[in-house]
């Protein structure tokens, strides 16, 4: 068994048992009157949906397979791989792009009713632009894994963004400090309602900006790798402390703008929902 396999088989088992124990304290916990009825998965109520996430470029792997582009976190983990506490990067990651049917197995066996995926920007538009083209093995990975989900019975959950802008709209414009980021995510954004809305009913427009924010922006410590040099005497690329605040606005305007085209153009005959994935503090 290599690595990856270790890794996700524990995942699963950490993820099985923690449940286990839950139920099991909970059913310790309850007056003795009702102790005689079971307390399990079948407790819940109707609809209440079990799942896992993930993120595509700590996932997939297949870093620059089918024609997939590069994103931030490809260059960043490379180029600043001691940012990482293993050195470590996404080129392989736990190898989903190959392997996503065990996994989906995997999701069966214990039961999960949903799964929460990232679809990575450069294996559908590999330049970040529409005009630049689609890649159509990047559609083909992503309704195969949708499919395959569906036959399993587990609802798919699609985020549009969660981290990892491609490279090429970070050389061009600075990528989410320039407003001109907002019609390219509209874009990347509408080619996943058009290809993938007629199975998957709900969307997250970006993963915990918060966290993107800060980390790629104030402390350095993520993909672009930009801090306030005030703050960081390790800072990759310095810059100005207004950078968060700009890039906060320009992600809620990337965010308004989704959600306004999807509930516009794609909610009426799709009959999804979409929201955004927000960190909790």
């Amino acid at each position: 068994m290599d690595f990856r396999d270790y890794s996700f088989h524990c995942f699963f088992i950490t993820f099985y048992f923690l449940c286990s124990h839950i139920l099991s304290v909970s059913a310790v916990n309850v007056p003795s009157s009702n102790v005689s009825t079971p307390f399990n998965i079948s407790s819940f109520p109707s609809g209440f949906m079990f799942g896992a996430s993930s993120s595509a470029y700590q996932y997939e792997g297949a870093a620059k397979e089918d024609g997939k582009g590069q994103s931030i976190w490809d260059t960043f983990a490379h180029k600043y791989s001691g940012k990482i506490s293993d050195n470590s990067n996404g080129d392989l990651a736990n190898d989903f792009y190959h392997r996503y049917k065990e996994d989906v197995k995997l999701m069966e066996f214990i039961r999960l009713n949903a799964f929460r995926f990232s679809i990575s920007w450069t294996r559908i538009l590999p330049q970040g632009k529409l005009s630049q083209g689609v890649n159509k093995e990047g559609i083909t990975f992503y309704n195969s894994l949708i499919n395959e989900l569906l036959s399993k019975g587990i609802q798919p959950f699609a985020t549009i963004y969660h981290w990892d802008l491609p490279q090429a709209l970070e050389d061009e414009y600075g990528g989410f400090l320039s407003p001109r980021v907002v019609d390219d995510f509209k874009d990347f954004a509408e080619v996943c309602f058009k290809e993938f809305g007629d199975r998957v009913k709900y969307w997250s427009t970006m993963n915990e900006p918060y966290i993107f924010i800060v980390n790629g922006y104030d402390s350095g410590a993520m993909a672009p790798g930009r801090c306030s040099s005030w703050m960081n005497n390790d800072c990759p690329v310095g810059n100005s402390a207004t950078e968060p605040y700009i890039v906060a606005h320009i992600m809620l305007l990337c965010h308004a703008q989704t959600v306004k085209l999807y509930r516009q153009k794609y909610k009426l005959h799709q009959k999804g929902e979409i929201g955004i994935a927000l960190v909790s503090h």
